[in-house]
């Protein structure tokens, strides 16, 4: 049985923490989904419950990564390179860039 890979892309700051819970939703639904905030967004720290929703999707296999250090130290996010995101891509069966409208 071949199961979905999903990453959604986040490239929006008022996006993003809503994205992380859909990632969350996806595993739930027995898909593989990740998430990846990408260098331009500049996150604000994480409260507890979301900080609790990355851990649950990270315990169903899941993971929230991040390409900027900042990132990455507040909040405990896997670091990822750019250029290592782009291989991890190419395993997956749906990218969704999260939140960007027009």
């Amino acid at each position: 049985m071949e199961y979905n890979k999903v990453c959604l892309m986040y490239r929006k700051k008022d996006s993003t923490v809503d994205g992380m819970r859909s990632a969350l939703g996806l595993a739930v639904e027995n898909m593989y989904a990740y998430g990846a905030v990408l260098d331009d967004v500049e996150m604000d720290k994480l409260n507890e419950l979301n900080i609790e929703s990355i851990e649950m999707l990270r315990d169903m296999e899941g993971d929230i990564f991040a390409t900027s250090k900042g990132n990455q130290e507040l909040n405990d996010l896997t670091p990822i390179t750019i250029e290592e995101l782009g291989e991890k891509l190419r395993d997956m069966t749906h990218i969704i860039p999260y939140g960007v409208i027009g």
